[in-house]
């Protein structure tokens, strides 16, 4: 049997939102392993190790960030064997087995390194995850919005918008809010990079993973996300969202970025 796991990382996190997310993934044929990873002050949501043996609790002496925080999770579910690990945001919740389709369809193609289901609002609007590689420009007009046309067709295209909401292809970036990775290409490509605090890691995982292995958007089961755009709201986020946009391009290029072209032009002839 392989062996599955996942994990939350949590800061400040509401025990209500929590209770959610763990009562999804157990409502579900796998038996799941469950890193708890908390970068809150106190420890005020470790009682829920008590929910499920499964549970494993972890408090970080302070925030560490999404993805290092994450990388804890996963070095320990490596460390255990495990084949498939999901990351999870804490305000995600789902009906029925999401789960299982998702391994169902990793298992049968080994050259699937991460895959992210269909994101719905509360609402059951979806959202619009999937997304080709950026440019500082997409950026840049994500946060402007204007001129409303021109903007309206840059967004159809970077965001995948009016590729059929059912199908299920291979989209150069994947969001990070609910994400199974398949852990034989963790252990190839890397892990979360430490540079980014939050925002943009997953960006760079997935361009990371893009380059050897499928990345997949996978529609056919939906989890419910909670989105908050936080950066568009505090002034404290924002600053550490160009940060994170600084780190990423000065990684991978600013506006000289031949590989992204090249991986954008092959992402959108998938849809002709």
């Amino acid at each position: 049997m392989n062996i599955i796991t996942a994990s939350i990382v949590l800061y400040q996190t509401k025990p209500i939102d929590l209770q959610k997310v763990i009562d999804s993934i157990y409502n579900t044929k796998q038996i799941i392993k469950l890193y708890l990873i908390d970068n809150s002050p106190i420890d005020d949501l470790k009682t829920f190790q008590e929910y499920n043996s499964k549970i494993e609790y972890i408090k970080n002496p302070s925030n560490i960030g999404f993805g290092l925080a994450h990388n804890i999770a996963i070095q320990k579910a490596i460390g255990i064997g495990s084949k498939y690990h999901f990351i999870v945001n804490p305000d995600i919740y789902f009906e029925g087995d999401v789960i299982t389709p998702m391994l169902v369809y990793m298992a049968n193609d080994k050259t699937i390194g991460m895959m992210m289901p269909q994101i719905l609002n509360l609402d059951g609007t979806v959202q619009n995850l999937p997304k080709l590689l950026p440019s500082p420009l997409s950026i840049l007009w994500r946060k402007i919005k204007k001129p409303a046309t021109a903007y309206q067709k840059f967004i159809n295209k970077y965001e995948l918008r009016q590729v059929s909401k059912d199908a299920i292809y291979n989209a150069p970036v994947l969001s990070g809010c609910f994400t199974l990775l398949n852990i034989e290409a963790i252990k190839d490509i890397g892990m979360y990079d430490d540079a980014f605090f939050m925002y943009f890691e997953d960006w760079d995982l997935s361009r990371r993973m893009h380059q050897d292995y499928k990345t997949i958007y996978f529609p056919l089961v939906s989890v419910y996300h909670g989105y908050d755009s936080g950066a568009n709201k505090s002034w404290k986020l924002f600053k550490i969202f160009i940060n994170s946009a600084i780190t990423y391009f000065n990684k991978w290029g600013w506006f000289f970025d031949s590989d992204r072209k090249i991986i954008n032009k092959k992402a959108l002839a998938q849809f002709k």
